[in-house]
């Protein structure tokens, strides 16, 4: 009987499947121990006898001892710390002398340090040394004001700061303006530094102060006032010797130098009384690098106080109460007038029955007003005694003013007034109202 054509493909099919030889047997790859696992552990925690009995009871045993072994079979790496290397960079002998005076930053704890000196570098974190700063801020004075970066600003502020014969008459703010106008000249030996127009620091070599005379001339004036200062290197003219009859300034002799960081000159803007007048003038006795402040830069500053202090005594007089109508002009009048003065907590400003010496703004805190009252206090005796007491009666707050009717017509105060907190006020002096 004939196959079907369908069972006849099958058969062909199974027969040509035996006759394909088997595929090569290949070997098992070969497995690669971890290097965080201790196989001697692995092997004897597998080995435990005990843990596949189906008891309870017998399997608590083998669990604890296996929970306690399982975590020595990771290996854990000990961390290593880096090396400590010496410093390569040698220094100087003279410069190490200097370096030894001073106490080295701990750091210690610095880990940053430690890395930076691991991977073979020097500490990055290294202050710098006096004389690299000091040859920066030389470079930076060189640049014209306009030219120099935000960071270079604060460079030469931080310098200014560290002048004594500045900060003691100059506050931050006033110096870190100044830092933005000073610069550095270079005089060679033997020249003739006239310091009529500034206020001049030494930052190089060796400059004989000149002997000179200051004279202030006012009319009426009979007798000479002298002025002999202390120490020359730090002068710098004031106000009250400016305006002094007439003064004279004795400078120290040949041998008295000025050196590094020694001063002269001034910041006040001088007149020109004579042709030819050298009030503050040195000779240099190397080639010196010297840095100047301009005193137009310091008039300037002055200019802008003024300012900025009228507009906000301006500002204060408007909003009291009785001067909110004033026209500005008249109130310009009474600006150049007004003084700012503080006042203690607990102070009395003004007692009852007296006239008060001045005209007061309040700026800034608060007064108490007291009406005095004298009553009587009945006592155990059945006797009565007179007392004076002091009865609360309102507040004086800021923008308000006082004083006005007791200083103009010269009438004396029917309450006492007393701070309560320190109290800054603008005031006018009977005397300068009166005069003006």
């Amino acid at each position: 009987m004939p196959m079907s054509s369908l069972p006849a493909a099958i058969l062909s099919h199974m027969t040509a499947v035996n006759n394909v030889p088997p595929p090569p047997l290949h070997s098992i790859p070969n497995l690669k121990k971890s290097k965080r696992i201790n196989y001697g552990q692995l092997n004897a925690l597998c080995h435990i006898r005990g843990q596949h009995s189906r008891s309870i009871s017998n399997t608590l045993s083998p669990h604890n001892t296996f929970m306690k072994q399982y975590p020595k079979v990771f290996l854990h790496q000990k961390t290593r710390l880096p090396k400590l290397f010496k410093q390569e960079e040698q220094r100087e002998l003279s410069e190490g002398k200097e370096e030894s005076q001073h106490q080295q930053p701990d750091d210690s704890h610095n880990v940053a340090v430690y890395v930076e000196r691991a991977h073979g570098g020097h500490n990055l974190y290294r202050p710098k040394r006096a004389t690299e700063n000091f040859e920066e801020f030389l470079a930076i004075l060189k640049k014209l004001p306009i030219h120099r970066t935000p960071y270079e600003h604060k460079t030469v502020w931080k310098f200014l700061k560290t002048i004594p014969n500045l900060t003691s008459q100059l506050n931050d703010k006033h110096l870190k303006t100044l830092s933005k106008t000073v610069f550095s000249e270079t005089w060679l030996k033997g020249s003739t530094v006239i310091a009529n127009d500034g206020f001049y620091v030494i930052l190089k070599g060796l400059a004989r102060p000149q002997t000179n005379v200051y004279k202030n001339l006012i009319e009426g004036s009979d007798s000479p006032v002298s002025f002999i200062p202390q120490n020359f290197h730090s002068f710098i003219l004031s106000e009250k010797f400016k305006n002094s009859t007439l003064a004279e300034m004795y400078l120290p002799s040949y041998d008295s130098m000025l050196s590094k960081w020694s001063t002269f000159g001034t910041l006040e803007v001088i007149p020109q009384i004579e042709l030819g007048t050298q009030m503050f003038s040195v000779v240099t006795e190397d080639d010196c690098e010297i840095l100047k402040i301009p005193a137009k830069g310091y008039a300037k500053i002055k200019e802008e106080k003024i300012k900025i202090e009228n507009m906000q005594k301006l500002k204060l007089i408007h909003m009291c109460p009785y001067y909110e109508e004033w026209p500005t002009l008249s109130i310009y009048e009474l600006i150049a007038l007004l003084k700012w003065k503080k006042f203690p907590p607990g102070h009395v400003i003004v007692e009852s029955g007296n006239i008060i010496s001045f005209v007061g703004y309040i700026n800034s805190g608060c007064c108490n007003i007291y009406r005095s009252i004298i009553g009587f206090v009945k006592l155990q005796s059945n006797k009565v005694k007179r007392s004076q007491k002091l009865v609360y009666m309102g507040q004086l707050k800021e923008k308000e003013s006082f004083g006005e009717i007791s200083v103009l017509l010269q009438v004396p105060f029917t309450c006492t007034i007393i701070t309560e907190k320190e109290v800054e006020m603008a005031i006018i002096e009977d005397k300068d109202l009166f005069v003006a």
